[in-house]
């Protein structure tokens, strides 16, 4: 079986976890399959699946009942739409009203809001059943989701059985369960959580990648809508001026589902924007002849593995033998791109992080000499080095003996990025093609020998030009590389034309058909409908 979104039926009649939203919700109206069924069959799936730590939170009591109002709604022929009775999860940086969210940190273990951010509000309107919250690098600062104070977490693929017939153990004293690599991050949690079938859709962030690098790693379909169509109330800031929800689903069409629900003006993000959105189902494009696909060439980019390089030409190669023109541009600031968002990303979380201070919410450390002391044990207590590391160096550029120098710099430097793509799309070219990362998942023992900055700043260098220009910006899971893992590559589109973006990565993947992954765990709750899966490879 491929990752297309096509029904999945098993042996027993009853519809599969693995199916895609629009064919699980018609389901659900013609009552082959009830809203509690599927939510009980995910958190089985959760269950068994504990050992990823996808997870921090599971709201098993409120998912049920959530399940259970969907299930009536659906008796009196009454449903809410396409996300009814739909299992979901959410990264535990946003807001949920009476569910704990602690960006994974000390600072906010135990904190729970008193209201939900809108996007989690919108998916509840909708009907949708909330599951639990996903598992993250502390605040969202880290390309891995290993650096959370709930531990790291594992990529799903790491027990698959494509990666388990590749993988050679590196010595004999070292343990088989040393070989699992990271999800990416740092939305990992909602990555593995969508990839392992424990829901049909997970909220994630992305500020330089943070939902399209773990999609990639996790074999998913990660969107990073324009900034602006998604409200952010709710969601705890770390880069005010770049941060969009995320959306991670396992085919194309889903992602477009999931998007129609939650984009629009909000009275409450001023920086949402004020046109009416009409959601959209995605047409079955078959002729490419009218696309122009640009091949940014700065993005060939030192580090990107030969095997990457080679999935990038062949997709290239596949629409240009589809009849679309296929162009090398030319993106010239990219070089800088890195740098600028480093010095605007940890001046932004020095400003955003300032407000966990142990007075209104969150750790309150127990020192008591002076408010001044009291603030700064807090902050040494809740906060981790990573955080603490970004906090100084945002504080260092925006001294005024030096403010000039970085940060009003790299603000310029932005907007040469954001006119590179002006020019690049002005010229006639509707969508570009990209890496997504610079390479496959690594192994979690070899991931934690560099240093958290280190890996950030290689695993966003594909992905963060899109957030200093605001694009939309899509991972469609490609191929799977030779060690048995994902290998994905990134669409970006031209602003607000989430529309045209989505139509082409649903016709690359159709193209592509990237294998689903293999899990026992999943065979188990499935009855059966993995038995006979296919194996079909892009490479």
């Amino acid at each position: 079986m491929k990752l297309e979104c096509v029904p999945t039926v098993s042996e027993l009649g009853s519809i599969s976890i693995l199916g895609q939203i629009t064919n699980i919700s018609a389901a659900l109206k013609e009552g082959q399959v009830t809203p509690t069924e599927l939510c009980q069959r995910c958190l089985a799936l959760i269950r068994s699946t504990q050992f990823l730590n996808a997870y921090i939170t599971v709201a098993e009591e409120t998912a049920l009942k959530q399940a259970e109002e969907s299930e009536k709604r659906y008796r009196r022929g009454q449903p809410l739409g396409e996300l009814d009775g739909i299992p979901i999860a959410v990264k535990d940086n946003f807001n949920t009203a009476g569910i704990e969210t602690t960006c994974a940190s000390n600072m906010l273990k135990g904190y729970i809001s008193p209201y939900n951010a809108t996007v989690v509000q919108k998916l509840l309107d909708g009907g949708a059943v909330l599951l639990g919250k996903t598992n993250l690098d502390e605040f969202a600062m880290g390309s891995g989701s290993t650096d959370g104070v709930f531990g790291p977490v594992r990529n799903p693929w790491s027990y698959s059985r494509q990666y388990k017939e590749k993988i050679v153990p590196r010595s004999d004293s070292e343990p088989e369960n040393s070989n699992w690599v990271i999800t990416g991050g740092s939305s990992g949690g909602s990555a593995a959580a969508v990839s392992a079938f424990t829901c049909f859709a997970a909220l994630g962030s992305d500020t330089g990648g943070s939902t399209r690098n773990p999609a990639a790693h996790c074999g998913v379909v990660g969107l990073k809508p324009t900034y602006g169509l998604i409200s952010r109330h709710g969601l705890i800031p770390l880069v005010n001026s770049m941060d969009v929800p995320g959306i991670l689903t396992r085919c194309v069409d889903d992602a477009a589902v999931v998007l129609g629900s939650l984009a629009g003006h909000d009275p409450k993000d001023s920086t949402t924007v004020q046109d009416i959105f009409q959601p959209f189902a995605l047409p079955s494009l078959t002729d490419v002849s009218k696309l122009s696909i640009g091949i940014p060439k700065e993005y060939h980019a030192p580090g990107l593995s030969s095997e990457i390089l080679a999935v990038w030409s062949k997709a290239a190669d596949l629409f240009k033998n589809a009849g679309a023109k296929v162009v090398e541009v030319s993106l010239p600031h990219t070089h800088y791109s890195i740098v600028c968002y480093h010095v605007l990303c940890t001046a932004e979380v020095a400003s955003n992080m300032a407000r966990f201070d142990g007075l209104e919410y969150g750790h309150r450390s127990d020192m008591n000499k002076s408010t001044e002391s009291m603030y700064a044990a807090t902050r040494r207590e809740g906060f981790s080095d990573v955080v603490r590391g970004r906090i100084l160096s945002g504080n260092y550029f925006l001294l005024k003996q030096n403010y000039e120098d970085y940060f009003v710099k790299a603000q310029k430097v932005r907007r040469l990025i954001a006119n590179d793509f002006v020019k690049v799309f002005g010229s006639g070219v509707d969508i570009l093609l990209t890496p997504t990362t610079l390479s496959d998942a690594v192994p979690y023992v070899e991931f934690i020998k560099e240093d958290n900055r280190t890996r950030s700043t290689q695993d966003d260098i594909l992905t963060q030009a899109a957030n200093m220009a605001g694009l939309p910006a899509v991972n469609v899971p490609t191929a799977l590389s030779g060690r048995g893992l994902p290998i994905g590559l990134q669409f970006i589109g031209r602003s607000f034309q989430e529309k045209q973006l989505l139509t082409v990565a649903k016709w690359f993947e159709k193209q592509v058909q990237f294998p689903m992954i293999q899990l026992e765990e999943v065979k188990k709750h499935d009855n059966g409908v993995l038995q006979h899966q296919k194996s079909a490879s892009f490479s």
